[in-house]
């Protein structure tokens, strides 16, 4: 089927670890590559998997106390690129840019910070802004990619996985990029909330 799409290669950034085991030891079955930053990619190595270190593509290291990880043209490119686009694929040849099929995401938990009391200051280190761009990414390119925006979701690509192994059909994918779109909102309304408190 021409809307179907095989994972290769997962971006994985997530605040909370639990429940991605599970979904951790499936992927590597079916031969996905990882790829992650910091703590995910301390926890996925714990489990036994090998994982790419995303400062190693970017040959950026994490920056302003690790405001700045995933930011970076070889990130965006990896997930934002369009398959068919003959233009893009020149471009991702030409800057070395590695083609990223799933992006797992699990941002700062804002709401729970506000909820439990917390600074203004640790609040708005709370505002997540690599996760949230990832989710928008992810989702702006569902053609392509798969997004998880957040472990909700994790039981349904693993239903997926356990069916029919990494591929995935255009259908499948919109509806992530739609719950990845209604986590965005969701996240940023109450951000916006706490702004206008």
């Amino acid at each position: 089927m021409a809307g179907t799409k095989q994972i290769k290669t997962a971006l994985i950034s997530v605040f909370h670890k639990d429940g991605l085991d599970k979904l951790l030891a499936k992927l590597d079955q079916e031969g996905v590559k990882f790829l992650s930053t910091g703590g995910t990619r301390q926890f996925i190595e714990s489990l036994g998997y090998k994982c790419q270190k995303v400062e190693d593509v970017t040959t950026y290291p994490s920056i302003l106390g690790g405001r700045v990880k995933t930011l970076h043209p070889k990130i965006f490119g990896g997930i934002l690129a369009r398959r068919d686009n003959e233009g893009d694929q020149e471009q991702m040849k030409q800057y070395e840019i590695p083609v990223i099929d799933l992006v797992i995401v699990d941002l700062y938990p804002f709401e729970q910070t506000v909820a439990g009391g917390a600074s203004d200051a640790d609040i708005i280190e709370k505002i997540d802004i690599g996760g949230i761009s990832l989710i928008r990414a992810g989702a702006k390119n569902f053609k392509d990619v798969v997004i998880i925006p957040s472990k909700a979701e994790y039981d349904v690509l693993l239903d997926i996985l356990n069916k029919k192994g990494a591929n995935t059909e255009l259908e499948e994918r919109k509806l992530f990029a739609e719950r990845a779109f209604g986590v965005s909102s969701h996240y940023d309304t109450a951000i916006h909330n706490w702004f206008a408190k």
